[in-house]
């Protein structure tokens, strides 16, 4: 695939900037990075949800939220990752385990739907 030089250098400034910014590039990024028609709307998208200054949802509870969401879907590099970012932003070890436990429960909850359904079905109980 011809790569857009344009993509390719807003590509090595986002890269550069997420390595000022956090002092290492993730993974995933790196990876993506290789395809910038890919790669620079995804950053620009992660920018505007979640890494932001401003936004109705304060910068260290959207990272909160991102634990809790990276927790109930068993995402552990992103845990780390985000466990860092909120830190970095002021949350404390009680909001960030309390985040981690929200998140577990909402994915046992989750299994517990399905499996319990499965179980009610299987013997006629009505729901």
């Amino acid at each position: 695939m011809q790569e857009d030089p344009k993509q390719r250098e807003a590509t090595d400034k986002i890269m550069k900037a997420i390595e000022g910014k956090y002092g290492f590039v993730p993974v995933v990024n790196k990876v993506m990075s290789g395809r910038p028609d890919i790669f620079v709307p995804s950053a620009e998208f992660s920018q505007a949800i979640l890494d932001r200054e401003d936004g109705a949802i304060e910068r260290k509870n959207r990272f909160l939220c991102a634990i809790s969401a990276a927790a109930a879907v068993g995402g552990e590099h992103c845990l780390r990752v985000q466990i860092k970012h909120a830190k970095e932003a002021g949350a404390t070890k009680d909001e960030i385990i309390e985040s981690i436990m929200i998140g577990s429960y909402m994915s046992m909850t989750r299994s517990q739907s399905y499996a319990l359904r499965a179980y009610a079905d299987a013997f006629d109980i009505p729901y």
